[in-house]
């Protein structure tokens, strides 16, 4: 994984990289690695990315610019999982007290979605310079807990729909050629990706995108 990833740097791409770490040697440990690589890392401390690690206490490479392009960042905030907020209003005010570079979230808290109002007041650090915020977004499995799944779906499945991802409890493999699953996910008024857009996010952070590994080992 680090050679493709040193060839996406050397073609002058941005590298985002997601570190699991328990221990706070192993956090200092990822981001100076990452950082010698001149990537931009996450260091989490839990693997269901739902919170905002209190070690080390601020973004490593804090800075006070300004955002614009997603090569002026340097340091990022995974937090796909907003379980331990109370609310919509609770994260956001718990996130627009940091100043993380680039915050990568969902596009929903509890099945409600975010409006482009309150992704405006996302965009800005703690210290009053613009930053990114990015959307999550699986383009390789489907998720039983997104507003698009239909519970018939685990008893007669679409044509694209596979396996459930043992891994990751309620996340199904899915044929993402498939003409089915990508009017879900783009193309549509209603598709995933439109309701991204309408809600004003600066781009999408697509996971699940080395789909085809499964495809070459499992067919």
């Amino acid at each position: 994984m680090l050679d493709y990833c040193l060839k996406y740097r050397d073609y002058g791409k941005v590298v985002m990289v997601i570190d699991y770490c328990f221990t706070k040697a192993k956090i200092d440990s990822s981001y100076m690695l990452n950082q010698h690589y001149n990537f931009i890392s996450f260091a989490a401390d839990h693997r269901e990315l739902n919170n905002i690690p209190q070690y080390p206490g601020k973004p490593f490479n804090e800075n006070s610019d300004d955002i614009n392009k997603l090569s002026d960042a340097k340091n990022f905030l995974y937090l796909i999982n907003s379980e331990n907020f109370s609310s919509k209003q609770d994260f956001i005010n718990t996130v627009s007290q940091t100043n993380f570079d680039v915050i990568v979230m969902d596009l929903f808290h509890n099945d409600e979605q975010y409006t482009k109002s309150e992704i405006e007041k996302l965009k800005i650090k703690k210290n009053g310079s613009k930053r990114i915020v990015l959307c999550y977004m699986s383009i390789g499995e489907a998720e039983e807990y997104r507003y698009y799944w239909n519970n018939i779906w685990k008893i007669i499945k679409p044509s694209w729909l596979l396996k459930e991802n043992p891994e990751w409890a309620g996340n199904y493999k899915v044929k993402y050629w498939d003409q089915g699953w990508q009017k879900i996910i783009f193309g549509q008024d209603d598709s995933y990706l439109k309701k991204i857009m309408d809600s004003g996010f600066d781009g999408v952070y697509m996971d699940v995108v080395d789909g085809f590994y499964y495809f070459e080992e499992n067919e």
